[in-house]
């Protein structure tokens, strides 16, 4: 045995994308030309509210603090230092540097922050505070000078209080109410209202993604987040009901979300099924939930943990959960994840929201090659050479010849001028 798979599933594919990529282009198109008049009639397209000015005020921001419980407030400001402190431990691990690679030859690299970043905050039913936290607090921690928040309207009001309030918490220097793809054309190309920024990040849905794609060049992007998955390997010593909360937790975010088991055992996947069928009927977002796993859950039994983790760095998964009783080597030959959440105790849930580690995390497999939002997203390494005379004289000879290899005479020219006062004979 190999590979049985006891329920399968694939994610949708949107059959307008062409036409989801020329209306994106449109509006684009339009912030460009027309900047804050087209923001303005954009909101009132998309999200029915009617604004004079798009950036929120400062009696908005007061509002909403006195509307947020003092609870709320206190859960924002234990999660945002957790985030802070894990930023703040990353930054502290990365220097500059520098290195005599021969006498004379000095290289090294400065570590600078971009001098400015916008974060999408997206919105929806409920206010996304966990983005807001997770976007901003690294680009304040990595030492951008301007950091400014995008999120849509809520309701036909303004941002939720509950977003505002967190942004705040955050650091942020500017906050406005747009949401979509003219958020992410307003921060790429700038308007009379919002100056353009470097770096866009945060995750949104199709449309922000795709203009997120459409501006980059003109701006860096984090990633190009696709819907949410999760995939956990448990053994037969797993508990069923943990391991179907947390398949659940992923499915609710969205009708594409993934959520994936492998197992080694038989009697676990079953026991696993039912208990999500049986919290499927207690959720208040069952409809959610119960669609994405219909339609792309999957439970895959293995005959051991080496099938189990060649499957996880197949999938590659924005969330791996390993629910296994003790740690084996298989298990060290991991590598393809966005977060890694170790044991039953650590759910998916700690990370999105407590444990300090970032939450934006590379989708749909890109964790081969990507990684997650972090501080070093906001820092540029930049190169740097100091070259003494000595070097100088050792360099030049090299650097000439293969220039006129590659038939680039003007840079064969510009390192034999440097040989001029030099002792070293010349070679063609």
């Amino acid at each position: 045995m190999r590979r049985i798979y006891l329920k399968t599933g694939k994610l949708k594919k949107d059959s307008d994308l062409e036409r989801l990529k020329d209306k994106v282009a449109q509006i684009i198109q339009e912030v460009k030309t027309r900047g804050d008049m087209a923001l303005r009639e954009l909101t009132s397209r998309f999200d029915h509210l009617e604004r004079k000015t798009l950036v929120v005020t400062k009696e908005e921001k007061e509002k909403a603090w006195r509307e947020v419980p003092k609870f709320v407030i206190q859960d924002l400001q234990f999660s945002a230092e957790n985030i802070r402190k894990f930023a703040q431990m990353q930054r502290s691990m990365l220097e500059d540097k520098e290195i005599e690679i021969l006498p004379g030859l000095f290289v090294g690299h400065h570590l600078i922050p971009v001098k400015s970043a916008g974060v999408y905050v997206p919105g929806g039913r409920y206010p996304l505070v966990s983005t807001a936290l997770n976007g901003i607090i690294p680009a304040k921690v990595a030492g951008v000078e301007r950091i400014i928040a995008c999120s849509p309207p809520f309701q036909n009001t303004g941002i939720n209080p509950f977003t505002l309030v967190a942004m705040e918490i955050a650091g942020v220097d500017e906050i406005y109410t747009i949401g979509g793809a003219q958020a992410i054309a307003a921060m790429a190309y700038g308007t009379e209202s919002v100056s353009p920024v470097d770096l866009i990040v945060g995750p949104g849905n199709a449309y922000v993604t795709e203009a997120k794609k459409q501006v980059y060049g003109q701006v860096g992007v984090d990633t190009l987040a696709g819907p949410s998955d999760v995939l956990i390997i448990a053994d037969e010593e797993a508990n069923p009901e943990l391991v179907a909360a947390d398949l659940l937790a992923q499915a609710e975010h969205d009708i594409l979300a993934r959520a994936v088991l492998v197992t080694t055992s038989k009697a676990l996947a079953q026991q696993v099924l039912k208990s999500v069928e049986k919290e499927l009927a207690k959720l208040e977002t069952e409809e959610v939930a119960r669609s994405s796993w219909e339609s792309n859950g999957e439970v895959i039994l293995v005959p051991d943990l080496k099938e189990a983790v060649a499957v996880a760095n197949e999938y590659a998964p924005e969330h791996l959960e390993v629910h296994i009783k003790a740690i084996t080597e298989p298990l060290m030959c991991l590598y393809n994840y966005g977060s890694l959440f170790l044991g039953e105790r650590t759910p998916v849930v700690f990370g999105d929201y407590v444990s300090g580690s970032n939450h934006i995390l590379p989708t749909m497999g890109t964790a081969r090659f990507a990684s997650g939002l972090w501080v070093g997203t906001f820092l540029k390494i930049s190169t740097y050479q100091r070259v003494s005379e000595e070097a100088q004289r050792i360099l030049a000879p090299v650097a000439q010849r293969l220039a006129k290899l590659e038939g680039l005479f003007a840079h064969a020219l510009a390192a034999q001028l440097r040989l001029k006062n030099s002792n070293v004979d010349e070679k063609t």
